[in-house]
């Protein structure tokens, strides 16, 4: 599989897909849109629509995803096995409020 997953560095939903990624094995581009103002335009480009995270799998764009919708369109399209192992972070979460609160204290903006 050739997987393309468009995240945030620090992000609830973006370490839920880098989560699932990790606990299928899989290789996978990480691809900054905050830092990189190209890749969230590329993101937003592919995907019609300005939300992430986004990944795109074989050529197919899954826009505005969390690691377990990521997950469950692997496992209904027999891309990956289902698997019952644990991951160390949410794959269907956003950020705590102390993360969007360290987060706030030192923003990254590209515009």
């Amino acid at each position: 599989m050739i997987i393309k997953a468009y995240l945030k560095p620090q992000c609830g939903w973006s370490n839920g897909v880098r989560a699932i990624m990790s606990k299928h094995g899989l290789e996978f581009e990480d691809i900054d849109i905050i830092n990189n103002r190209e890749n969230y335009a590329e993101m937003v480009q592919k995907s019609g629509q300005p939300l992430s995270p986004c990944v795109e799998i074989d050529g197919v764009m899954l826009a505005d995803v969390s690691g377990e919708e990521v997950e469950n369109y692997m496992v209904s399209n027999d891309l990956v096995k289902t698997s019952s192992t644990a991951t160390d972070v949410a794959t269907d979460a956003g950020c705590s409020d102390e993360e969007h609160a360290k987060m706030a204290s030192n923003p990254i903006r590209f515009f």
